[in-house]
Parts: C-alpha cells; structure tokens; sequence
C-alpha cells in the first residue's frame, strides 16, 4: 500500500496510529496503536509494529521485521532481512527482531539476522552485525558495547535538567 498523498499529509490507520504521506505499507502489515510513521518510510510485507512505536522519515523496514512495544526507528535507518543479498528467497531471509522499548538511532543499520533486545540503543550511524542483548547501549562500525541502558538514561535525564535549567536563566 503506497500513500503518495499530497507531502505532510496526516493519513490515519486506525487504531489511532498515523502515517505521514508520501510513505509506503507492503501487504499484511500490522499495526499496534498509537504509532506513528514518517514520510519516506518504507515498511515491508508482513511487518510487525508493536504498540507505541514511532518510525521517522526515511527508515527502511524489510519484509517480515518484527517491532515490540514503544520501539523508536530513527531518520533513514534501515533494519535488513537479507543476510546475503539478492537471494529472491523468502526461505533463506532471517528477519530481525527488536525488542520492547529500544531505540535504533538515525542512519543505523541491523544486518539481518540479528536481534535487538529489550531496552536496548543502537546509536546513530552505527552498524549492528551481532545480537544486541536487553538493556544495553551500543554504537560504532560494527557495533560494539558502550554502556548500560540504566547509565544512558541518566546522561539523558541529566541533559534535560540542564537544558531546562539553562531556559530558565540559572
């Protein structure tokens, strides 16, 4: 299914998910709720998006890719299903699978084959040619182990306070 609706428009998909046009849903995709797709997307045949997930712009999802519950895909990443391409095989295709509440950052690649686990990052740019394990943080080409998920989210919330406290003045 293929939305090439005017650019920037809002296309609902039920369940209170939204697509952004122009954008591109293979057949017997499934949809949790309250997910959105960005413009440029291209999510294949018989992909699976968990509740909450968020794709933007430009992400490339391959056929039968599967995304667990609050999965955030950034801008152009691209997560593969075809280990040795073209193989024009579905049989020889190893899907990848990406756990609940993880993160694929922008311009991030997932060779097929590998898992993403629960509460996982795989940051920008990086490339992801092994399984990454529940909550663990890591980047590079190839993708190696930078920290752990609990340490990331304090960076994170510390960047917060002191984006708010800069806003305020002090």
């Amino acid at each position: 299914m293929k939305f090439d609706s005017p650019p920037g428009q809002r296309i609902e998909l039920g369940r209170e998910s939204v697509a952004w046009a122009p954008c591109h849903m293979g057949a017997d995709v499934n949809i949790g709720k309250e997910c959105s797709i960005g413009a440029l997307a291209h999510i294949g045949r018989k992909v699976t998006l968990g509740d909450a997930c968020r794709v933007q712009g430009g992400a490339y999802i391959a056929d039968e890719c599967e995304l667990g519950d609050r999965v955030f895909i950034g801008p152009n990443a691209t997560i593969l299903n075809d280990k040795y391409p073209p193989s024009r095989n579905p049989l020889q295709w190893q899907p990848v699978q990406i756990g609940n509440d993880s993160v694929i950052g922008g311009g991030a690649t997932v060779i097929a084959g590998c898992s993403v686990g629960n509460n996982a990052v795989l940051g920008a740019g990086s490339t992801l040619t092994r399984n990454l394990p529940d909550n663990e943080v890591w980047a590079g080409n190839p993708a190696v182990f930078l920290m752990m998920r609990n340490v990331y989210n304090e960076k994170q919330l510390q960047l917060k306070i002191e984006t708010a406290n800069s806003e305020q003045g002090e």
